[in-house]
């Protein structure tokens, strides 16, 4: 289709024949599910973070150490993983650094009756740089072990769906299961009634006979474990090495998110799905697809394409390639570049060869 007053051409469909318009702009089927699973990834590694702050906010806790605690989660998967070779210890072991520096949090502003904001911060100032002094003999190293992609058999080759819903980390299906159970604790038990009452309204909980600081404590512990798992998505999964500031202030997207949705799980998993666009379109994961319609990129067919960082200006345009050099797979290349959308510009001088089907992308 052509979007309208532009002449630019959308590539979305199975292999067919290219436009022959100067100057059309090339985006394919294999980038489009590209964009859509990098964006239910990153989506679901916020959607965990930003779970765990609403469940503190629920009680009645402000914590703004989210970026802090991700960072301990992150470096301590990393780390279990490199030294037990067994993913799903190494992701234990991020899920209780999160609640145990979490629970700092709580002791400082709970017990101690700490200003939360300044406790937040300091919280986000110890984790990352606890978590960088951690790391430090980690930095460089391969992974030892990952959570690789779950196989849900036939469903995995239902095409667009498949690769996008299908062939996700466990981390994606274990945030769903979070965000249900999480709305139906917060709004179908007396535990969530009596955690809402915490934050609503402190007295009203202690009349009734609940414990605001345990209620409060234990919702700060909860917090920060989604948080460190969040983290541990990071380093087992999403892009599985460990690296300073690898957490790059998506603890803090996951704060404004709370109050993006509303404080409603619902409304937060839509509004983590945006954001996770956002950062779809900035830099997609660097992970292993299995998707059926994604492939490496040989170093062969690498050496045929060369580009250039200078932007879109006169100068930059003669250097980029036309598509008469270029391969097949040059579609497959674009989901995995720096942006979901990147293109390729034509000049008015090549010529667009025909592509059949036996050099679709696989």
């Amino acid at each position: 289709m052509y979007l309208a007053g532009t002449g630019w051409r959308w590539c979305l469909a199975t292999p067919r024949r290219l436009s022959h318009d100067p100057g059309a702009w090339l985006v394919n089927e294999a980038s489009v599910i590209g964009l859509l699973e990098a964006t239910v990834s990153f989506g679901a590694l916020l959607y965990l973070a930003a779970l765990g702050e609403m469940i503190t906010e629920k009680a009645g806790i402000l914590n703004l150490g989210v970026e802090g605690m991700m960072a301990m989660g992150a470096v301590t998967g990393f780390v279990v993983a490199l030294h037990t070779g067994n993913p799903w210890v190494a992701l234990a072991g991020a899920v209780a650094a999160g609640a145990a520096v979490a629970l700092l949090h709580g002791l400082f502003t709970v017990v101690m009756g700490a200003d939360q904001v300044v406790s937040g911060l300091s919280l986000t100032i110890l984790g990352i740089g606890l978590a960088a002094y951690l790391g430090k003999g980690s930095v460089g190293r391969p992974s030892g072990a990952e959570l690789s992609s779950v196989d849900w058999g036939p469903l995995s080759d239902v095409p667009w769906l498949g690769p996008v819903l299908f062939q996700q980390s466990p981390f994606v299906y274990l945030a769903v299961v979070a965000g249900v159970m999480a709305w139906f604790v917060l709004g179908r038990t007396r535990l969530g009634l009596a955690l809402r009452a915490a934050g609503e309204s402190a007295s009203t909980a202690d009349a009734a006979g609940h414990s605001v600081a345990g209620l409060r404590l234990g919702a700060v512990a909860t917090g920060g474990a989604l948080a460190g798992t969040s983290g541990a998505y990071l380093t087992l999964s999403l892009t599985p090495q460990w690296a300073e500031g690898i957490v790059a202030g998506r603890g803090w997207i996951a704060v404004a998110l709370v109050i993006f949705g509303a404080w409603r799980p619902g409304r937060v998993a839509l509004g983590a799905l945006l954001f996770g666009l956002t950062l779809a379109l900035k830099r997609p994961p660097v992970r292993r697809s299995t998707s059926p319609f994604l492939r490496p990129v040989s170093e062969s067919e690498w050496s045929d394409i060369s580009w250039t960082n200078s932007g879109f200006d006169k100068e930059a345009e003669t250097s980029l390639p036309t598509l008469a050099n270029m391969r097949p797979s040059w579609c497959a290349l674009m989901s995995l570049t720096p942006s979901a959308a990147i293109i390729a510009r034509i000049s008015s001088s090549s010529t667009v060869p025909e592509l059949s089907t036996s050099s679709a992308v696989k």
